[in-house]
């Protein structure tokens, strides 16, 4: 058995009283140095147990540092997730929104398309019907056929109102004459704009030879018979010239011509003047309306009023005649005239191709 070092035992002995020394016989001096020895290696050791568990107690606190650090990180965490969580959820909401939203665009954008498709389609059937107007205007039976049709048929009408023209001839009288023309009265044009009557260079106008003069619409007791007459006849062939020109352009005249040679008549729907409005009720004035009157293209036994009137319902014919053509009257008083240049514009070369 090894013997301590006196060295840290003499360090470690401590000044005491007096009273408290025991003495020891040296008998039992080995006996009290082994329990001494006994004694210092037992508080040796229980000094290092003490230390060990300082070092254990330390690691412990570290650990538990640690592990409360790690607990203090986990809740910053577990706060970090739940914000996280709270986000997601906000996030999943708006997802949710926005695919709701993203279902109804896409349904409205299935509706666009469907609407699309159907006017694609409609669009691609009108695509095909005007490639197939198309093809029929440039067929056989398409624009350039009737264009050639229209030009035959204008040839044709011609054709028979120069046959008119041959048998009805309006030429101008060569030389100046003592009764002046019906013609060459100041009127109105189809615009309402005041027009001088033309002056007519060749000499006045005249039907089949016959002229239409004043003298007989200004009828007196006095008044030459054969001139009345000639006048007559003068208006029935023009009455018939036009009653011929309208059929042959199957136009509908809106004052109707009943011929009959030097007593033909025209006729107006307009009411008579008698009755008053006030006085009849609104279907027995329908009935007036369409009741024609007549009025004679003759003076013999007729009011003077009359048959003035005719004739300016006869030239209102030959105007309606040339706005059909696309002439312009030259006013209600130039019935020859009107006649002429109808006559004129419908056998030009250019009345073909218009």
């Amino acid at each position: 058995m090894e013997q301590p070092d006196p060295t840290p035992l003499s360090t470690e002995l401590k000044p005491v009283d007096s009273e408290n020394l025991k003495v020891i016989e040296w008998e039992d001096f080995e006996q009290e140095l082994a329990r001494l020895w006994s004694l210092s290696s037992a508080h040796k050791e229980a000094t290092d147990k003490k230390l060990s568990l300082q070092q254990k107690l330390e690691s412990l606190i570290q650990v538990k540092e640690e592990s409360l650090s790690r607990l203090n990180e986990l809740d910053e965490m577990r706060q970090r997730l739940e914000a996280r969580k709270v986000a997601m959820g906000n996030m999943l909401m708006r997802s949710k929104v926005a695919a709701e939203d993203v279902k109804k665009q896409e349904e409205q954008l299935s509706t666009e398309v469907r609407s699309l498709l159907v006017a694609g389609t409609a669009l691609s059937v009108a695509g095909k019907r005007l490639r197939e107007a198309n093809r029929l205007l440039a067929g056989e039976r398409g624009y350039v056929h009737r264009k050639n049709l229209q030009r035959m048929l204008r040839m044709r009408q011609r054709y028979m109102i120069s046959q008119v023209s041959f048998l009805y001839p309006v030429k101008a009288l060569t030389g100046p004459g003592h009764e002046q023309e019906l013609e060459s009265f100041p009127s109105s044009s189809r615009s309402g704009n005041s027009v001088e009557s033309k002056p007519l260079n060749q000499g006045t106008l005249s039907i089949s030879g016959l002229q239409l003069s004043m003298l007989p619409f200004k009828k007196s007791f006095f008044t030459d018979k054969k001139e009345v007459q000639r006048s007559a006849t003068a208006m029935g062939y023009v009455a018939h010239v036009v009653s011929l020109i309208a059929s042959y352009l199957e136009m509908p005249l809106r004052y109707p011509l009943h011929l009959g040679g030097s007593r033909s008549y025209i006729s107006d729907y307009a009411p008579s003047t008698e009755p008053t409005s006030s006085d009849l009720p609104s279907n027995t004035l329908l009935s007036i309306n369409l009741k024609p009157i007549e009025f004679p293209l003759f003076l013999e036994g007729q009011d003077t009023t009359r048959a003035a009137y005719a004739v300016f319902l006869l030239n209102k014919d030959l105007e309606q005649l040339l706005n059909f053509i696309g002439v312009k009257s030259l006013g209600p008083r130039h019935v020859l005239a009107n006649l002429k240049e109808l006559l004129r514009t419908i056998l030009s070369p250019e009345y073909i191709d218009t």
